[in-house]
């Protein structure tokens, strides 16, 4: 199977095939130094029990049916915590459809 060719970055760099460009490492950092923790976005001991039982009762990843590890918003909650605990806001998804397919869903709607 071929492997992908390297591509243009926005900065206008060539940059090889699943590399980060500098730019992007760059941005990266910064954002994450200005994001909250998880456990202050909520992802607690409490959301780690109620995660293992949501994953108990519902096993299989909503895009393409495999065992599921993530439970995932449908819509970001963004600190919203009576959206992040409303259970009809939950979904099962495996960890590639997760940061595939979703991530995918969520930028086409921000855009």
């Amino acid at each position: 199977m071929p492997s992908r060719g390297p591509r243009i970055c926005t900065c206008g760099k060539i940059v090889q095939a699943g590399a980060l460009c500098v730019c992007q490492a760059a941005r990266r950092r910064i954002n994450d130094r200005r994001r909250p923790s998880a456990h202050e976005r909520g992802y607690t001991s409490k959301w780690q029990r109620e995660r293992a039982e949501y994953l108990r009762l519902h096993p299989h990843c909503t895009f393409c049916g495999r065992i599921a590890n993530v439970v995932d918003h449908r819509i970001p909650h963004k600190g919203d915590m009576p959206l992040f605990w409303d259970r009809s806001n939950w979904q099962p998804l495996c960890v590639p459809c997760h940061n595939s397919r979703k991530q995918i869903r969520e930028r086409k709607c921000t855009s």
